[in-house]
């Protein structure tokens, strides 16, 4: 059975990251959704719609009475649900499983596409059954790409300073078609989103991933960010 998460179409994506942002505010302000639809004069229905990621473009009136009763601007909410496709770098080195994710959350992250090879951890949190579970509960999907992984006997060039060493091991893994059908996955999903490419090192100039984020770049000429 394969392990991949289907490519959610842009306007799913646009309408999850609405909820996303919807919820996050509600609860910030310690109310329920029949709170705010009372503040706001939106229906209760339409509302767990929005919250659930049913609708990715209410009407401007409802967005209006959305901003104005949770204090913020109308651009908040629009570009909540407006496409921000695009990469970011990140490892889980020095993380918390709460504190990654909140980070994620911060930068409007809506996959992560993991790259380790084997994903187990030995910090809480960042095995693969936890760490997409606790990456579903902010909305986030998790896709591990086992083929983009780096094989054990080419980790130490990264480890100790012999990058180019490492990288030219790791171009022969990405020449592989196992690694460029999943490189051709990544890179159609990241036209539409936000993706993190997630490996254990938080500096990536340490790891492989370096190389599956240059490629991606090649490909898509979307920018790369650092999740700090």
């Amino acid at each position: 059975m394969s392990d991949r998460s289907p490519v959610e179409s842009p306007e799913l994506v646009r309408a999850h990251r609405l909820a996303r942002q919807l919820r996050t505010l509600r609860e910030a302000r310690g109310w329920t959704r029949s709170r705010l639809a009372a503040e706001t004069g939106v229906p209760l229905r339409t509302l767990t719609r929005l919250e659930t990621g049913d609708v990715a473009q209410p009407g401007l009136f409802t967005v209006a009475a959305l901003a104005e009763a949770l204090e913020v601007a109308i651009d908040t909410l629009v570009a909540a649900a407006g496409p921000v496709p695009g990469l970011w770098s990140t490892g889980y080195e020095g993380r918390t499983i709460d504190s990654f994710v909140a980070a994620l959350v911060e930068a409007g992250v809506d996959a992560v596409a993991d790259v380790r090879l084997t994903p187990i951890s030995r910090k809480p949190g960042f095995s693969k059954s936890r760490l997409s579970a606790a990456l579903a509960e902010a909305d986030i999907d998790y896709l591990h790409l086992r083929s983009l992984g780096n094989p054990k006997d080419n980790r130490a060039p990264f480890w100790d300073g012999r990058i180019r060493e490492g990288l030219t091991a790791f171009a022969d893994v990405m020449a592989a078609e196992p690694a460029r059908r999943q490189l051709d996955e990544l890179a159609e999903m990241a036209v539409g989103r936000s993706v993190a490419v997630l490996c254990f090192e938080q500096d990536e100039r340490r790891c492989h991933r370096q190389a599956v984020l240059a490629e991606l770049r090649r490909r898509t000429a979307l920018p790369v960010s650092a999740l700090t």
